[in-house]
């Protein structure tokens, strides 16, 4: 589990505020929403100011909410682009970005920008597409991330651990919104199995 970092401000004559970037990615329903809501509950519990945000085209649980799977959650903002975060952030002390993956290049500069002002940033989002691929920001965050956390689901074919959001459809567009009845997590050997790169181009 997750142990949030810390630091006796109050023994470091003149400290300035000490931020950072935090990562939650995987695959679909591999609980990264979920962790993203436990962290800023225990930062909330810890009276720190916290604000959250969301891609506005995620609409699939509550327009306002991030909702996990297990239908846990918590108020946030909507935006459209990630520059809007740098704009509402305000004086908050923890910034909270779920579904960063449907955020432009962007997101990555704006949560460097947010944690060099000293605030703790913590981002959640799928780190592969539905081809198998990188996807958006989520890669270029990670790299310049202090602390990165890969969580992983169970493969609905085989049981075993699973990384890659498989599409049941053929679909190609690269975002799209869906749950159950258009996803599995896969493992890799049951993802590459039925991936067809034609279909999928």
């Amino acid at each position: 589990m997750f142990i949030e970092p810390g630091i006796d401000q109050s023994r470091l004559p003149h400290a300035k505020p000490i931020g950072w970037i935090e990562v939650v990615c995987g695959s679909m329903f591999s609980g990264k929403t979920e962790e993203l809501i436990r962290r800023l509950n225990r930062a909330l519990i810890a009276n720190q100011r916290v604000e959250i945000f969301k891609p506005a085209i995620d609409t699939r649980y509550h327009v306002l909410d991030v909702v996990s799977h297990n239908a846990n959650s918590i108020r946030s903002t909507p935006v459209q682009f990630a520059s809007d975060i740098m704009l509402l952030a305000g004086n908050s002390d923890v910034v909270g970005i779920d579904e960063a993956q449907f955020f432009d290049t962007e997101l990555i500069a704006v949560s460097r920008k947010l944690a060099n002002a000293g605030k703790r940033v913590i981002i959640a989002g799928l780190d592969m597409d539905f081809r198998g691929e990188p996807f958006g920001p989520i890669p270029g965050l990670m790299g310049i991330a202090e602390y990165v956390t890969k969580v992983r689901a169970i493969c609905m074919k085989c049981g075993n651990l699973a990384s890659y959001s498989f599409r049941l459809s053929d679909a190609k567009q690269k975002v799209m919104l869906g749950e159950q009845e258009a996803y599995e997590a896969r493992c890799r050997k049951c993802f590459y199995e039925d991936f067809d790169p034609k279909r999928n181009a």
